[in-house]
């Protein structure tokens, strides 16, 4: 059999669990391809995909109107052809250009220059309702700012001064020892979702690095690689040893050439793929608030729970701060120092059963109060 190797051809997994074939090209809308690869019907759609970028890279095609020099939109485009832009990861530079072409959208004739502290805190109330979202549409006004400010174009930075506003979510749901469980239960080792889980479990990975994960990853008992987030810009390279438990699900599971994980046509896996995916093995286990990044805060806790310190739960993780790592594992690290301290009584409770509590206070340099 021919394997066919097409540019732009990408595999997604809806909702429902179907694996679909796209054609995808950055800056392009995704398109469908319909019936099998290398069918007349799945060509002709992909022939006229491709038929869609030559005509738009060609030298006869209308112009994108001009920004106006020193306006937002001048100075965001000007930052989209950056370094600074360009070493952000693909999913990154796809979130922002969209917070800023939202913004230009409504303001970007507007002189950069003349941007105020006043407006960006304007901007971000706008979206109070969602304070991740403003939080959002602040950062990226700081990034192009800075950029503009080492370049030279702009002389200030206005969203510097604009507070994050603080959010009453706590992110995803960390899995509890029940929910891993039932997960278990219902997906017994040897099916693909369960070596998922696994892979994230125990080793508090992101899904855009699990998916990737593969036998070439391996060496002497361990996972050595550099993770997905910010590898351009920041790279964060790791080795982490693999535990029994994960190497006889690994050895239990079917798994693909390059991927442990893969889809159906024997394809690794997209990100916002296994996403889906993962989605449809939790609401198969009764989890519907669970989540694949929900296990990576999971196993930072359960780490915390045995007496990690937080320089050892970052150092699988690969948090460069500990910002982060307090924030999963606070619940954990509350309850151990609970119990800690509650041992503490005990012991001096069971030492000193024959004395009266009052002698205790006093011990203590606890006084009572008179009658």
């Amino acid at each position: 059999m021919v394997k066919m190797r097409l540019r732009y051809v990408v595999e997604d997994v809806d909702r429902h669990g179907n694996a679909r074939l796209y054609f995808r090209r950055v800056g392009q809308p995704k398109v469908r391809l319909p019936g099998l690869p290398g069918s007349d019907e799945f060509m002709a759609v992909y022939r006229a995909a491709l038929a869609r970028i030559a005509k738009s890279n060609h030298p006869q095609a209308s112009p994108r109107q001009r920004a106006t020099p020193g306006s937002l939109r001048w100075l965001c485009e000007s930052y989209f052809s950056s370094a600074d832009f360009k070493r952000l990861d693909n999913r990154t530079q796809r979130v922002r250009r969209n917070i800023l072409d939202g913004l230009c959208a409504r303001h970007g004739e507007k002189p950069a220059a003349r941007m105020e502290v006043r407006h960006v805190r304007a901007l971000r109330d706008e979206r109070l309702d969602r304070p991740e979202a403003a939080n959002a549409i602040v950062k990226a006004l700081r990034q192009v700012f800075s950029y503009a400010i080492d370049a030279d174009l702009v002389s200030h930075n206005p969203a510097r001064d604009v507070a994050y506003l603080r959010s009453g979510s706590q992110g995803f749901h960390s899995w509890t020892i029940e929910e891993i469980r039932q997960f278990e239960e219902r997906h017994p080792i040897g099916t693909k979702a369960r070596l998922a889980m696994a892979l994230l479990l125990y080793t508090g990975q992101r899904r855009s690095d699990v998916i990737l994960f593969g036998r070439q990853h391996v060496r002497s008992g361990r996972l050595t690689f550099t993770q997905q987030k910010n590898r351009n810009r920041n790279p964060i390279s790791l080795s982490i040893p693999i535990i029994p438990v994960l190497q006889a699900i690994i050895e239990g599971s079917p798994c693909g050439d390059l991927t442990f994980l893969v889809t159906e046509f024997r394809r690794p896996f997209t990100a916002a793929g296994f996403g889906n995916k993962f989605r449809d093995w939790c609401n198969q286990a009764g989890l519907p608030n669970c989540s694949a990044h929900g296990l990576r805060k999971a196993a930072a806790a359960r780490l915390a729970e045995l007496g990690a310190t937080e320089s050892e739960i970052m150092a699988i993780t690969g948090h460069r701060t500990s910002k982060e790592v307090t924030r999963y594992t606070r619940a954990a690290r509350q309850a151990v120092l609970a119990d800690s301290a509650m041992a503490r009584l005990s012991k001096v409770e069971i030492e000193n059963k024959s004395v009266p509590l009052e002698v205790l206070m006093r011990k203590s340099g606890t006084k009572s109060k008179p009658k």
